[in-house]
């Protein structure tokens, strides 16, 4: 659903390509600016009609009229059509077992059928435990699992955060269950730009502010648009595409009455504007705090902590390593953003204390089940490809 998770399935396609030449990917996602990311030679998108998730949680269609039934449905047959004609030999499948709103749930029983490999790959968080143990018996995933997922593959370390012992998970889910660790975005392919050509009014060094999707991301960017910038410096603020077109507007105004403030909706190359940046602020989401990690960036994170825990969890076991900078949002305030600006105090390397071996592991692993091998690996924690 979200940019993040575009994101993160892209480079994992691209660590494919690069290692198997000849495989061919096909990523159905429900992100329309899907067509507008880098896609290496051999893979391609199916875009579905797209979901929107209101701060509490729930579904309704992004633009496709207001029956979420009626696009759920649409959505699963035009999921069960791709893979039925694509014929995959591996099914990946993103965070949620039977898909979001069960929308896999038809699809899973023909993929057995027809001998698919299928694998969940999760994020390194999911939510608090209690949330986690009863939204996955709500949804059916531990049936799913049981049933039609022959392997887990978590994309983190368990020295940040073991979510086998913390969601107590059974014995059957354990052995299926391999912690591949974080996924190093440095190995992406990527057009190597400078900052100028992504955001032209960018013109000294800056400190780049990332609001999500941005649907719920404008009391961070507001904040920012406000911030005080060391001298000799400017901010470079993502709004979102997501982010409602008053909210947006309103932060246009503000960035007209400044010199030292870009602001863009949404940009396709989001890495090297990150690579470039001199720090960075950002939400909580894996794909964004893993980028950050990555490029080894001085970091601030305002967490989203409704209606799930996942990005507040993350960012308060990163802060206690002393790799980010974690504020509550209730806490934040452009004061204590402008604190932070002017620190200069650099993190240690997030690559010495965690596994970012994730990409090669994935490939390995990719590997090993199209030779109808499914034995996970253990490799070292440097990576390459």
């Amino acid at each position: 659903m979200g940019l993040g998770h575009i994101r993160r399935n892209l480079l994992l396609a691209d660590a494919v390509i690069k290692a198997i030449p000849d495989a061919e990917i096909l990523l159905i996602n429900g992100v329309r600016e899907a067509g507008r990311f880098f896609l290496p030679a051999g893979a391609d998108v199916v875009t579905l009609p797209s979901y929107f998730k209101d701060a509490a949680g729930n579904y309704s269609p992004r633009s496709l009229g207001c029956d979420i039934k009626r696009l759920t449905t649409l959505r699963s047959n035009i999921i069960y059509a791709a893979l039925e004609a694509f014929e995959p030999d591996i099914f990946v499948i993103d965070n949620v077992p039977g898909g979001a709103q069960s929308e896999l749930e038809p699809a899973l029983p023909m993929l057995a059928q027809k001998g698919v490999k299928v694998v969940l790959g999760l994020r390194d968080i999911l939510d608090t435990p209690n949330t986690v143990k009863r939204q996955w018996k709500k949804l059916n995933n531990y049936a799913n699992i049981r049933d039609y997922i022959s392997a887990i593959w978590v994309y983190g370390d368990a020295r940040l955060y073991d979510l086998v012992d913390a969601y107590d998970f059974s014995d059957d889910i354990r052995q299926k269950l391999t912690f591949l660790g974080y996924l190093n975005a440095q190995l992406r392919s990527r057009k190597s730009l400078p900052a100028q050509e992504i955001v032209p009014a960018i013109d000294r060094p800056y400190a780049l502010c990332v609001a999500g999707g941005g649907q719920d991301g404008f009391q961070l960017a507001s904040a920012f648009a406000s911030a005080t910038f060391p001298a000799g410096t400017m901010g470079v603020l993502i709004a979102g595409a997501m982010m409602p077109q008053a909210e947006y507007d309103a932060l246009a105004l503000h960035a007209r009455r400044r010199t030292d403030l870009a602001l863009v909706r949404f940009v396709s190359e989001p890495l090297e504007l990150l690579r470039q940046a001199r720090s960075v602020v950002a939400m909580g989401g894996y794909n964004t705090v893993t980028e950050i990690l990555s490029f080894r960036k001085r970091a601030l994170i305002v967490p989203r902590v409704t209606p799930r825990q996942e990005q507040w969890i993350r960012a308060t076991q990163l802060a206690k390593q002393q790799l980010v900078t974690c504020i509550h949002p209730e806490r934040f305030s452009v004061l204590r953003l402008n604190q932070w600006l002017a620190e200069t105090l650099p993190p240690p390397d997030p690559l010495t204390l965690l596994n970012f071996n994730g990409l090669g592991n994935f490939v390995n692993n990719i590997r090993r089940l199209l030779k109808q091998q499914t034995v996970p690996l253990d490799l070292p924690s440097k990576e390459l490809i």
